[in-house]
């Protein structure tokens, strides 16, 4: 009998263990699925700001009166608005699909009154920008570095981001990336820097040979794999043909791979 006890007790053991086991990998999956879905609406906002830049850039009569821009969705539509120079009228608004962010399905030039959601949304964002003076923020940007600004509108507040961009050539900017969660009134709430400095990673070497993946290190606060990095490596892997990369995180003991053709990740432990 006390090898039937000994036996069953060991099952259970065995089965919790399983079951504990999948419990994790559920919640590594639910966990890295979010981090997607936010990477690619994060992607989504930074490409139509891109590919709208360049567009309005090679339009000789606009490119000289714009006063700045801005982007926002509704569903599957992404729009790049840019406004005149006292940010009262929109000189230009290019709209886009999220199935198709490289050509824009309408373009309008009309020269109109900004809506109240556009008024309101760059309130908002000068709103969140005008706290950065706090040092408790610690937002600072590395010289050769552009800010670029997404701001996220959501039922109870906005999201507000601030991703690197660059113009050296052959770098991938990550790092130096920050999330900050307001209220209604674009008052903080929140806020997270992902790394503590730019990440500089080279597409090529100085002999001349392609890269074809990089990598860099999460230190404890920031154990996995960011939206951030993933929108950055989308728009920057893109351009340089890289399809992947990785992220070392010390906190969790694993590697997390992006793959950028499959838009997956994929998790294997530090041997």
């Amino acid at each position: 009998m006390k090898n039937y006890i000994t036996l069953i007790i060991a099952l259970l053991l065995t089965a919790n263990s399983f079951s504990q086991t999948a419990i994790k990998e559920e919640a590594l999956k639910s966990k890295l699925d979010s981090i997607i879905a936010e990477a690619d609406l994060l992607y989504s906002y930074e490409k139509v700001a891109w590919k709208a830049s360049d567009l309005i850039m090679q339009n000789e009569s606009l490119k000289h009166q714009i006063g700045g821009y801005l982007v926002y969705h509704s569903n599957d539509t992404v729009y790049g608005i840019f406004t005149d120079k006292v940010f009262q009228k929109r000189i230009a608004t290019y709209t886009f699909t999220i199935k198709d962010l490289n050509v824009p399905f309408s373009t309008d030039f009309n020269l109109v009154e900004l809506s109240s959601k556009e008024k309101n949304l760059l309130a908002i964002r000068n709103t969140i920008i005008n706290q950065f003076s706090n040092p408790k923020y610690q937002v600072t940007i590395t010289n050769g570095y552009t800010p670029n600004l997404v701001l996220i509108e959501e039922e109870t507040g906005y999201k507000f981001y601030v991703i690197m961009g660059t113009n050296y050539p052959e770098v991938i900017p990550f790092g130096n990336d920050y999330y900050f969660k307001t209220d209604k009134e674009g008052k903080i709430l929140s806020s997270r820097k992902f790394h503590k400095t730019v990440i500089p990673a080279q597409t090529k070497m100085k002999d001349g040979s392609v890269v074809v993946s990089v990598i860099h290190s999460h230190l404890k606060m920031t154990p996995f794999i960011t939206a951030t990095d993933i929108c950055t490596f989308r728009l920057y892997g893109e351009l340089y043909q890289m399809n992947e990369f990785m992220v070392l995180s010390t906190a969790l003991g694993k590697y997390f791979k992006y793959t950028l053709n499959t838009n997956t990740i994929e998790v294997t432990d530090i041997k």
